[in-house]
């Protein structure tokens, strides 16, 4: 099974997009993917492969795109911001829509579902969620990625003292900061302090959130269940599960989850 590989005309340049059709004559629903923050991209690259080829298998068609300054696609990571990732996500939108007239899914993976999350109601129609591990808030993100440079500063005892604080300092002087090959301007970091995952929607639409956890017996975080809360009491058809697996999108070697591939076909096949 191949993809259909392009480049998709934007404001700023273009994306690089990949489009797996359903296999056979009957297309059940579309999903857009949306990838995850910096390096998490390459890291889940695998795992993606694998969903989209059972998806398509079962009859769901895929668009992937790589996000501005991400990827293949136009621009430097550290020129983009929140907004543009909005943008594309609604350029993919009205790519798909042209392709087929099936129900449309916006899947998520970490920071995707963040992005997602922000850029689902302004879409022309409700569209259907699906989260992979979602990322609560940007602020968390972004905590995360700074200890990232903090870990790369441990290799000298020197420059890891105070690492965190001095990176903050850099964006709060206008600074951009460079963290594991990637460069964070001042701007997407402040737009990253204020997103959060809110409920969108309502009405017809689905949420299936899928977390792989390391036990059979995991807890589930208070702010999960908060949210989980929230976006039901919107009206979404709320569908939350839990499967065993690796932190495939953080691992040193890349690693697969089998359990998340078989537990979204599953899942979503009941939702379409």
């Amino acid at each position: 099974m191949s993809g259909e590989a392009f480049f998709l005309p934007a404001d700023k340049g273009y994306r690089f997009c990949l489009f797996t059709p359903a296999v056979g004559r009957v297309e059940k629903a579309a999903l857009i993917y949306i990838h995850p923050f910096a390096e998490e991209l390459n890291k889940t690259r695998r795992m993606v492969a694998l969903q989209v080829r059972a998806l398509a298998e079962s009859g769901y068609s895929v668009l992937q795109i790589d996000l501005f300054g991400c990827g293949d696609s136009s621009g430097d990571f550290g020129d983009t911001t929140w907004e543009t990732w909005g943008q594309d996500v609604a350029l993919a939108f009205q790519h798909l829509r042209q392709r087929t007239r099936v129900p449309i899914w916006l899947w998520g993976l970490r920071a995707g579902c963040l992005i997602d999350g922000v850029s689902a109601p302004s879409l022309p129609e409700k569209v259907n969620l699906l989260f992979w591990q979602p990322i609560l808030s940007g602020k968390v993100l972004l905590q995360q990625f700074l200890r990232l440079g903090q870990a790369g500063a441990l290799m000298d005892e020197a420059g890891a003292k105070g690492t965190g604080s001095r990176l903050r300092a850099e964006l709060a002087a206008g600074r951009s900061i460079e963290i594991a090959g990637y460069r964070l301007s001042p701007a997407l970091a402040e737009s990253l302090e204020k997103a959060v995952l809110v409920p969108a929607g309502g009405g017809d639409v689905s949420l299936i959130w899928i977390d792989v956890v390391r036990r059979e017996v995991a807890d589930i975080s208070s702010a999960t269940t908060a949210q989980l809360a929230n976006w039901a009491s919107t009206g979404l058809r709320v569908e939350y599960q839990t499967v065993l697996g690796p932190a495939f999108w953080q691992t040193t070697e890349i690693e697969i989850a089998p359990a998340l591939l078989d537990r979204t076909l599953a899942t979503l096949e009941k939702a379409a």
